[in-house]
């Protein structure tokens, strides 16, 4: 199991608690492999993208205009945040459904 995430992030650290075994991937240093990248983009499309966040906020209209994948290679911290691999699936974000799927 991979989660992928940021270290500074809130719900990353509550989820690397509550999966002590996890192997963890800081996007910003590490970069999410772009396999993972290309599955978790057909399988959650623009809610991959987390619209709410600062650096959302710091890009130009132009900017926000490229191609999701362009985005999260170019700016890893605008990945919704975890993105958890396992057993061959995916899943994004830490709530409740994902909690109670992960055991």
């Amino acid at each position: 199991m991979r989660l992928f995430g940021l270290k500074t992030c809130d719900t990353c650290r509550k989820a690397r608690k509550k999966l002590p075994n996890v192997d963890f991937v800081d996007v910003r240093t590490d970069g999410v492999p772009n396999d993972v990248l290309e599955r978790a983009l057909a399988e959650f499309g623009a809610a991959l993208i987390n619209t709410r966040s600062t650096t959302w906020r710091g890009l130009s209209e132009d900017e926000r205009k490229k191609a999701p994948v362009t985005l999260l290679k170019e700016h890893p911290a605008l990945m919704k945040r975890p993105l958890i691999e396992y057993d061959g699936k995916l899943s994004l974000g830490w709530t409740a459904e994902v909690q109670a799927a992960l055991g």
